[in-house]
């Protein structure tokens, strides 16, 4: 070959590839990937998650995550999870890289009693595209595991497994979409499906619909009901199959949005019409939606309820050919079509609880009848042409009797209504119920005299409340109910499963699903309209919620609106503090690290001043006006407890001594300036009872104990310190002035003498003077300047262990540090009372926290005297809790606002 044809060639094989990459990025990569064109046509449901640091608060913020966490499932997910972050060397490194985007879960039937999940993950940027191969190759190294290649439909998988085990993940890398499943033949499918883009996705119905434009959206759900009874034939016997899909015959798919909100989820969207001849929406077509009436005959022990809205009952029973035998139909004439035509608007099948998975739950069929006389004569009329016998039995003022025809229930009301071989009768009020044994009818008999029913239950009132008004077709479940039914029901392998998710699944004990028809019917794209919703009834005196849209934390909003400052109770081993916090109607709550009022309990007057937290799960201790209380950390009032004060003291502030092997003693200062001394086993001290001094005090004393001796300091407003021994008799070197009015208690150190344990306080000349528990001054000198109308205060930290200095000078608050350096500077609007809060968690981690209760505005500055979050935060009582998490670098801000106690996690 010459060289020029050599050249020619090498040119024009250059120019192809040109050609063909300029083809690719105008033609093919600049055409976006419908991800639902990558999911196989089989699934069962397809999740759609878009925030998932969003997602993952909101499941902690509706108490989801801890029962999440619990399922074996899950649990190996994080494990996986655990594998990924040390394999990259980094931490929640999946989590970051879900991000905001799009992932796609589905849910498919694999095979004869399994399922499984295929995600989808669109890869966004090159870097993250090198993650997943760095991630690839770690575990290619990684000797406990197998990585290897193979070609599929034209497609590259990577099958990556432990190595000796079958099981692992396939993985696809379709145009920066990465698939990936437990399940080859979910890839494998993808693949396929592939090969025929055309092919309409398992969301075609719903092109237009994007939920995630709407605000506050968690998830989308696709459901496919017409695979739904597959699914549940996965779990459930197979007799119970028929049934399941009669109800799943409505619609044929539909479409929601989920919201996790306090204490439920919700599912709102719309379905489309089942088409097919004998589907439920064929027989209900036209007929009108109506309201659940019959609440007041549903009993609380219901653990399963399809509820039917139409007009007359006769269209359930649409075209099906009577299966009674000949000798029943010609005695009973015409009186079945004459029942059937006094039923109208509901009628419900309803399931009742047992208290064994072993026991058969009894079944009733309820229907709505305006004529209930006219009933009651048919019904009698029946019975003597069946040659049933005329006995009854009678619970309450109801009477029950034998109908003597097979299957009445489904003859009357069609094929929902079957199962009930020897049906019993009774009337109550406008209903007529049918059981499947006469025990079922007398349980629910015994429920509707003793009042035991919906209508009657707050709870479930509060619960239909919440629901659509009027549908078409409701499921309602009680699963706290439908417990032991549902073990019954389950394929025998499934009831493990189930049994180790009792927690979750009993964590959202009323559901309902709801399907409500299109005004017009016969438009075209006519839709139901679809709510799902799986609520926790509000229980104890709070109900938790989800913050704002710019909120990050938890809201706990309480019947009654707070009263004190929230106080963080750190807790060892816990990442969040417990809480106490006081309403209006001095009932004291404690809330648990989860958001949950662990215990509540009633005080006979406000809190006054701090609580002290005795070490470790000793409890706490804290004053009220009149009395004094020790409670447990469960809430129990420990013995001797309460201790009452004199009739004429009204408590100010409770000091109490330091820990050691002894009792503890208990110093409280009154309103008048008197001082008493209590053990905590209700024992008084000799000159205490009360120490009468001369002014007023400038804050709670100081309970020190130092080489053995106690040491009780107390400072007055006039400047005037005193140090008390137990006894009441004061330390040489006692009382000693300050040299200007005081405010506020100062910060101790205590030493190994009297002489090296110190006291800082400063005094309204804006002097920082330290004194020993000799009498000394140690060392006095000027902070900032002052004026007449300037007050100074020193704030120690959280720990007692540093502080600054707040001058407030008409409607401007500075903080100065202890050389007297200002850290931040305040103007407020308003004159009403400002507080300052110091934190300190180390080196470059201070806050500091300044409160106008005026307008309620709580102003948090960092280490730079920068305002966080640009904006003050909303608060309503006098301070806050602020702590830190130095394993997420997060701080924790608790606040009251009104009767809302709210959480937000904070990071600098």
């Amino acid at each position: 070959m010459s060289q020029r044809v050599l050249v020619f060639l090498t040119g024009l094989l250059l120019l192809t590839a040109l050609g063909s990459y300029v083809y690719y990025r105008r033609t093919v990569a600049r055409v976006p990937v419908d991800p639902w064109a990558l999911v196989p046509e089989d699934a069962v449901l397809v999740a759609v998650t878009r925030d998932h640091p969003t997602l993952v608060r909101h499941l902690k913020e509706t108490q989801l995550w801890d029962n999440l966490s619990a399922v074996r499932y899950f649990q190996q997910v994080e494990d996986q999870l655990t594998l990924a972050d040390s394999l990259t060397g980094g931490r929640n490194v999946v989590l970051r890289f879900l991000g905001r985007k799009r992932v796609l879960t589905s849910l498919h039937v694999t095979g004869p009693g399994r399922f499984d999940v295929l995600f989808q993950i669109p890869i966004s940027s090159v870097r993250e595209y090198r993650q997943v191969r760095s991630l690839l190759e770690g575990l290619g190294r990684d000797p406990r595991f197998e990585v290897s290649d193979r070609e599929y439909e034209n497609q590259l998988l990577t099958e990556v497994r432990p190595k000796g085990s079958q099981e692992g993940l396939t993985l696809l890398n379709y145009r920066n979409h990465l698939l990936l499943s437990a399940s080859p033949a979910l890839v494998e499918a993808v693949a396929r499906r592939l090969q025929t883009p055309e092919a309409p996705t398992v969301a075609a119905d719903f092109q237009s619909t994007d939920y995630f434009q709407l605000r506050d959206v968690d998830a989308t759900l696709l459901l496919n009901q017409r695979r739904l009874p597959q699914l549940l034939a996965v779990f459930f016997r197979q007799e119970l199959t028929p049934e399941m899909a009669t109800v799943a015959s409505l619609a044929r798919n539909c479409m929601t949005e989920m919201k996790l909100v306090g204490n439920k989820v919700a599912f709102t969207g719309f379905a489309n019409p089942e088409t097919t001849h004998d589907g439920l929406h064929q027989r209900l077509l036209g007929q009108p939606a109506q309201r659940l009436r019959m609440a007041e005959v549903l009993p609380l022990r219901a653990a399963l309820v399809v509820h039917l809205g139409l007009g007359p009952l006769a269209v359930l029973r649409g075209n099906q050919r009577p299966t009674t035998p000949d000798s029943v139909a010609a005695k009973t004439g015409g009186l079945l079509d004459s029942l059937t035509a006094q039923l109208s608007q509901e009628a419900a099948l309803c399931y009742l609880g047992t208290s064994s998975a072993r026991a058969r739950p009894g079944k009733l069929a309820l229907a709505y009848t305006a004529n209930p006389g006219k009933i009651s004569l048919l019904l009698g009329q029946l019975r003597r042409a069946a040659g049933a016998s005329p006995a009854f039995g009678r619970v309450g003022p109801y009477q029950l009797y034998q109908t003597g025809v097979p299957e009445l229930p489904r003859r009357l009301m069609g094929s929902v209504f079957q199962g009930f071989a020897t049906p019993v009768v009774a009337q109550v009020g406008n209903y007529v119920a049918f059981g499947d044994d006469e025990a079922a009818l007398q349980q629910w008999l015994t429920d509707v005299a003793a009042g035991q029913v919906w209508s009657r239950s707050p709870t479930q009132v509060a619960f239909l409340q919440e629901t659509q008004p009027l549908a078409r077709l409701r499921v309602l479940l009680d699963t706290r109910n439908c417990w032991n039914l549902l073990l019954r029901g389950l394929q025998e392998e499934r009831r493990a499963g189930l049994l180790r998710n009792e927690t979750l699944f009993k964590r959202f004990p009323q559901v309902c699903l709801q399907w409500v028809p299109a005004a017009n019917e016969q438009e075209a794209g006519a839709q139901y309209f679809t709510q799902f919703v799986l609520r926790h009834p509000v229980v104890g005196p709070a109900e938790a919620r989800p913050q704002n849209q710019s909120g990050t934390g938890s809201v706990l909003a309480f019947k009654t609106p707070l009263s004190s400052s929230p106080e963080a109770v750190l807790i060892t081993g816990a990442k969040l503090p417990g809480v106490l916090v006081q309403d209006t109607a001095h009932v004291l709550h404690y809330i648990t690290p989860d958001n949950v009022v662990a215990w509540s309990d009633t005080l006979p007057g406000p809190l006054v001043g701090p609580i002290f937290r005795l070490p470790g799960t000793s409890g706490f201790l804290l004053a009220t006006p009149g009395q004094l209380f020790q409670y447990s950390i469960r809430g129990q009032v420990q013995p001797n407890f309460p201790l009452n004060l004199p009739d004429t003291v009204r408590a100010t502030s409770l000091s109490v001594s330091p820990g050691g092997g002894g009792v503890r003693r208990l110093l409280v200062a009154g309103a008048s300036g008197n001082l008493f001394l209590y053990d905590t086993q209700g024992r008084t001290f000799p000159g205490w009872q009360p120490k009468q001094l001369e002014f007023r005090l400038a804050g709670p004393p100081h309970y020190l104990t130092v080489a053995g001796r106690d040491v009780l300091v107390v400072l007055l407003e006039n400047g005037y310190v005193y140090a008390f021994d137990e006894a009441g008799g004061t330390y040489p070197g006692f009382p000693i002035s300050m040299g200007g009015r005081l405010s506020g208690s100062g910060l101790a150190e205590t030493g190994a003498t009297l002489s090296r344990s110190r006291l800082t306080v400063v005094n309204q000349h804006g002097e920082l003077v330290s004194f020993n528990l000799s009498g000394d001054i140690v060392s006095r000198r000027r902070v900032a300047t002052w004026s007449r109308s300037s007050r100074f205060q020193l704030i120690p930290d959280q720990a007692q262990r540093s502080f600054v200095v707040a001058r407030e000078e008409g409607g401007r608050s500075a903080l100065f540090d202890a050389s007297g350096r200002q850290i931040l500077s305040q103007q407020f609007v308003t004159s009403a009372p400002r507080s300052v809060q110091y934190f300190n968690f180390g080196p470059g981690r201070q806050l500091y926290a300044l409160t106008e209760t005026g307008p309620g505005n709580l102003f948090l500055y960092d280490a730079k005297a920068r305002l966080v979050s640009g904006q003050p935060f909303r608060s309503s009582a006098p301070q806050a809790a602020l702590t830190f998490d130095p394993a997420t670098d997060i701080y924790h801000l608790f606040r009251v606002v009104g009767s809302e106690l709210r959480r937000t996690n904070v990071k600098l």
